[in-house]
């Protein structure tokens, strides 16, 4: 059965100067897959040149474009054949299996939401992403769509992220953490310490609460946390890097003594650059939706695009919605866990 990704090409910072080379890309390590390129026609058309023939790629045409400063709700009630739309629409219709998007954040949560509609179980979508680690990577959510969130969206958040990582990584009983101020379980706030009850009372491989270190440890395989904390936390992290290889950058310049310890350091700080990379983290998962949609940073390159497309391509592959769907199923099948009573 072949895996089919559906590609908003107009989205994003670079629009199809971007996604389309990216999408060709990403077909030369994938000969299985099928892509639909989905944007105006009369410019992807030119940009795929000879590939415009290759039977893996088909193009969709759409009218219009979201823009990435749009409001959702006026993108999701206007535009509705934007590319971004169209794109989803065909992971409704069956189409597609999946989609993916560098375009406005807001406007794609707003309208996979609509279109897609949520799985049963699942009361809101969670944006699901990997971080790098010491010792490889681990997956956080929520990352922003949720800012508040109660007891049991956490614990459905936890579910979520455990599947995800079960699937794609072919992990048996992946460990899941919750973000906390302190590793005791008496730290927190309420809402945290009732999560990381149900989270204890579930059968997930719950490994109690992680602190903002641990995530970069390596402590979980899965994070969870509201989208609030979880936004800041990756802000933080993005900035914390990026003042990092500034630093680094300004020292090795400081003078000729200096620039030559940067030639003989040069490797080293070539392959932590390749370990640290973003954009090999490129692509975050919107979960709980009965479809998969992916959001690309908006400022992604032909790399960060590919690897977004990879994500997309490695959810379908590995069937991780169902894998969500039966384990929420399971779950509600078996005795409730009340709140009140913990």
């Amino acid at each position: 059965m072949k895996t089919r990704i559906a590609i908003d090409c107009m989205g994003g910072d670079h629009g199809p100067s971007v996604t389309v080379p990216a999408a060709i890309q990403f077909l030369v390590g994938h000969p299985a897959a099928h892509l639909v390129l989905v944007g105006k026609d009369d410019i992807l058309r030119p940009l795929l040149g000879s590939h415009a023939e290759d039977a893996r790629i088909r193009i969709v045409h759409a009218t219009e474009v979201v823009g990435m400063d749009e409001s959702p709700a006026l993108a999701l009630r206007n535009k509705k054949d934007s590319s971004m739309r169209v794109a989803i629409n065909l992971v409704k219709a069956g189409e597609a299996d999946a989609c993916v998007s560098a375009g406005n954040t807001g406007a794609l949560m707003a309208i996979s939401r609509f279109v897609l509609k949520m799985l049963p179980g699942i009361d809101r979508p969670a944006i699901c992403a990997p971080l790098p680690t010491v010792n490889g990577h681990t997956h956080m959510l929520d990352l922003g769509a949720n800012v508040d969130c109660s007891p049991e969206h956490l614990l459905q958040f936890g579910i979520m992220g455990a599947m995800l990582v079960s699937a794609m990584e072919h992990k048996d009983r992946p460990t899941v953490g919750i973000l906390n101020i302190g590793a005791e379980e008496i730290k927190g706030n309420e809402v945290v310490k009732a999560a990381a009850e149900l989270l204890r009372a579930s059968d997930l491989n719950f490994i109690g609460n992680v602190e903002g270190d641990g995530i970069f440890k390596g402590e979980a395989d899965v994070i969870v946390c509201d989208g609030f904390v979880g936004n800041v936390a990756l802000k933080t992290s993005e900035g914390l890097a990026q003042m990092l290889a500034s630093s680094l950058r300004s020292e090795f310049k400081r003078n000729w003594l200096t620039k030559i310890a940067a030639l003989i350091a040069i490797s080293v700080l070539n392959n932590f650059k390749k370990r640290f990379d973003h954009r090999l983290y490129n692509g975050a998962i919107l979960l709980g939706l009965k479809g998969i949609s992916v959001k690309s940073h908006g400022s992604a390159d032909m790399l960060a695009f590919g690897n977004a497309i990879s994500r997309a391509y490695d959810a379908a592959e590995n069937q991780v919605l169902e894998r969500i769907a039966g384990r929420i199923a399971e779950m509600a099948s078996a005795p409730t866990l009340a709140v009140e009573n913990i």
